[in-house]
């Protein structure tokens, strides 16, 4: 199992106890609105955690659960996640071939916001993956126009806008964001 530590998060592979802490956050519709517009219920949070960690087992790479240190709250998820760029099909819903891009996302419960976990996880989960993986050249970020946090967030760690894609499964006009090692 994959763990990564900063000063104040810890950052772990996903596991089934992780169901309540991400039912909650992803049942907030503010939490949701740039990710796929809706909140989520509990069976469709189980599929999605389903799906996390089969992600992990066939890519190598998933999305993280990011921890407090200080009282080991669930503040959200960042990590890794792959997309077949031509149909935007992603290694959540469908087995993506290669060649395919490597997003670095994160989400993280609104009632966290503003404390610097975003960033400091990203920037962790970067170093991290460029660390182990020495053939990736870059990530992406795919980050709605409208999210204005996610962008100061990808901005905090030296990411650069690029394309803008839309239609499905975007949610609107959706910015490439590039992360070079």
């Amino acid at each position: 199992m994959t763990q990564l530590e900063t000063e104040r998060l810890v950052l772990r592979e996903p596991e089934q106890g992780d169901l309540d802490a991400l039912a909650a956050i992803f049942a907030d519709p503010e939490t949701m609105r740039h990710l796929g517009g809706y909140p989520r219920n509990r069976d469709q949070v189980q599929v999605g955690l389903d799906n996390t960690m089969r992600h992990w087992r066939r890519y190598d790479i998933g999305m993280f659960i990011l921890v407090r240190k200080a009282d080991a709250v669930v503040l959200g998820r960042v990590g890794f996640l792959v997309w077949d760029t031509a149909s935007w099909a992603n290694g959540l819903q469908d087995d993506v071939g290669e060649p395919y891009e490597t997003e670095l996302g994160w989400t993280v419960g609104r009632e966290h916001w503003g404390q610097g976990y975003a960033p400091e996880a990203a920037a962790a989960a970067r170093e991290w993956i460029f660390a182990e993986r020495e053939d990736l050249s870059r990530l992406i970020s795919l980050i709605n126009l409208e999210n204005r946090a996610s962008i100061r967030v990808a901005e905090k760690i030296g990411a650069i806008p690029g394309r803008i894609v839309e239609g499905p499964p975007f949610t609107g006009p959706t910015c490439v964001y590039e992360h070079e090692r």
